[in-house]
């Protein structure tokens, strides 16, 4: 089509110069934006993912990358995996990277800092990046191949490249050959499999591949529907589960989570389950999980922990996957993601993790209140807490969350624990606000419809304060200033009021030497030390050997005896050992008051909402 035909045929032939100019300068538009299309459509991305000898915990990568125009592809390894906030170095574990074009002819390859490589590929039209990933590592964020499975964390497998991170493409997986099972929330290309086991499957872009990770061994799969959702569970291992108790269990647990929102957004959903010694916690993703467990926790009072934790993986789905600061996602792999929020991400989570046990009828109401008390009097009888507000703990999870040293009692609390403590208080405001009409699980509505659902993005700390300030009918600058940003022990009775909870003071200022003591080949060794306790004042150290007391020899149990019956002025003449030298010091035992509370069912009926607040009349 030329501009003549387009402008001067039929009725348009009365049209003026500037108008003429105006209708060539859309045709132009159009056709770069076709042609932009076009190459994007054409540029395609794919992967290949072998395990040849798997007992030297290698897996080998093949990244192609096709019809890109650069004369130069950066391709990236990411520091970090979304959902654990460490920078973890993941190039750290990448053999010599090497490129060639589709004739087999060696491409240059240059490392240009920790976690990129730099290819040359001139007039290539097909580039194959091949690298080798050492994984020995199991954890659910971590990756690992041994002759017994493969389990693969994304963001320490698979490179980008550089400013296409949002192409599609496809993965496929050639499994050892004695592995006969792939588990992974990834959408794969074709049902049936290839002659030699591999599968091909399909991702959006490069952050669905990181957040799809895959089980690859001889796993046992089941299968069970709740909420509308079809769920596939993967048990690498063996331990003393029964699969059909499971599926009914699980299966209340995902009701009762997806209840909170009156609604599921997935079709299909995976858990990915590690039987093991040491058990790692859980990682969550968008339409699956990774969970790590011990092998025997199927039974007994440890069954309901495992509960737990599936009802804290899955609710993350929610919150964190689609209920988001803005700061987390999408993502910078090559740099820390900070944000101050974690303690809504991770402490709403642990404060739902027990409402929907709860919901679900596997705590009572008293084992609820229970272990909400547990984490508030952990919180408050913290040294950390007065130190670190739990916004700071949020942002420096990075240097400080997850690695902590021998000090970080004395500096450092969990946004785990306090963030669920402040979303039980919420939750007291929301109720009485509204005098038992609505609560949090409303507010949790409101920013999964408005933030996902209608905006599709993450929220800012501004945006979140005014959305809560709304919801409760309160200013809460005061709150905020005092309880996030700040270390201020809240008013527990005023707050829990409207919940039905008495709650009283119950700390008491009692005799300590302010040690934390451990048994190591039977020799008692510091552990800890409280600040300005008088163990510090004594110039005691973690690590130092006590050996006597009050010239007496001593170990771990006789020193907690010792210590014990110690009254507060009382003096103690310590031999210890540092470094293999011999030191004596005098220590004075003095008071230490450690703040905890109790609580009691309040049999006032005036702005009690007990019963709403444990759901136990119709939302």
């Amino acid at each position: 089509m030329t501009f003549d035909i387009l402008v001067d045929s039929g009725k348009n032939k009365s049209l003026s110069l500037s108008q003429k100019i105006t209708i060539m300068t859309k045709y132009i538009i159009s056709l770069l934006l076709m042609a932009s299309t076009f190459l994007s459509v054409a540029q395609n991305i794919k992967y290949t993912l072998s395990m040849p000898k798997p007992q030297n915990h290698y897996f080998h990568v093949e990244m192609e990358l096709s019809d890109f125009d650069a004369k130069e592809i950066n391709v990236k390894m990411p520091i970090w995996a979304p959902g654990s906030y460490l920078a973890r170095e993941f190039a750290k574990n990448v053999n010599l990277v090497k490129a060639f074009d589709s004739n087999g002819k060696s491409l240059v390859v240059k490392k240009t800092n920790k976690n990129t490589w730099n290819i040359n590929k001139g007039k290539a039209s097909k580039v194959i990046v091949k690298y080798e990933v050492y994984a020995f590592e199991l954890s659910v964020r971590t990756s690992f191949l041994d002759l017994t499975h493969g389990f693969v964390s994304g963001s320490g497998v698979f490179m980008y490249a550089e400013n296409y991170k949002e192409k599609s493409g496809s993965l496929e997986v050639i499994p050892y050959e004695e592995f006969n099972v792939i588990t992974t929330a990834l959408k794969r290309e074709k049902e049936e499999i290839t002659s030699d086991g591999s599968t091909t499957y399909l991702f959006d872009n490069y952050d669905q591949l990181l957040d799809c990770p895959l089980e690859i061994g001889n796993q046992e799969e089941f299968f069970f529907d709740a909420a509308g959702v079809h769920h596939k569970v993967a048990m690498y291992n063996f331990g003393n589960y029964s699969i059909e108790r499971l599926k009914i269990d699980m299966a209340k647990v995902v009701e009762s989570a997806s209840n909170v929102f009156g609604q599921n957004p997935n079709k299909n959903y995976t858990f990915i389950i590690h039987n093991v010694v040491n058990a790692q916690g859980g990682l969550e993703h968008v339409n699956s999980t990774v969970l790590s467990v011990n092998r025997w926790t199927y039974e007994g009072p440890t069954y309901v922990d495992f509960l737990k934790l599936v009802a804290h993986e899955y609710f993350h789905l929610w919150n964190v996957k689609r209920i988001r600061p803005i700061e987390l996602g999408p993502f910078d792999y090559d740099n820390e993601n900070y944000t101050s929020m974690l303690w809504v991400m991770e402490g709403f989570t642990s404060y739902y993790e027990k409402l929907i046990l709860l919901r679900a009828g596997f705590y009572t109401e008293k084992q609820f209140i229970g272990r909400m008390w547990n984490s508030l009097n952990y919180v408050e009888g913290s040294v950390g807490s007065r130190v670190q507000p739990v916004a700071h703990a949020s942002f420096d999870a990075w240097i400080k969350g997850y690695r902590p040293n021998e000090n970080s009692r004395n500096t450092t609390m969990s946004y785990y624990s306090r963030g669920s403590v402040i979303a039980m208080m919420l939750d007291a405001k929301i109720i009485k606000h509204t005098k038992g009409k609505k609560s949090l699980d409303h507010f949790m509505q409101k920013m999964y419809d408005k933030y996902y659902k209608k905006l599709n993005r993450g929220f800012s700390e501004k945006e979140f304060k005014a959305e809560l300030t709304s919801f409760t009918g309160e200013n809460l600058d005061g709150f905020f200033a005092k309880y996030i940003d700040g270390t201020e022990i809240p008013d527990y009775k005023d707050e829990f009021a409207p919940l039905g909870l008495d709650v009283e003071y119950a700390g008491k200022s009692l005799p300590s030497v302010g040690l934390s003591i451990s048994d190591v080949g039977g020799k008692a060794i510091i552990k800890g030390i409280r600040s300005n306790s008088a163990g510090e004042e004594a110039g005691l150290s973690v690590n130092d050997e006590l050996i006597g007391a009050n010239g007496m020899r001593v170990d771990k149990k006789s020193l907690d005896d010792y210590f014990r019956s110690m009254d507060t002025g009382e003096k103690i003449n310590i031999l210890f050992s540092r470094d293999e030298q011999l030191y004596s010091t005098e220590l004075v035992v003095t008071n230490y008051e450690k703040p905890s509370f109790k609580y009691s069912i309040s049999t006032s009926k005036k702005g009690n909402y007990h019963d709403f607040w444990l759901r136990k009349m119709d939302k």
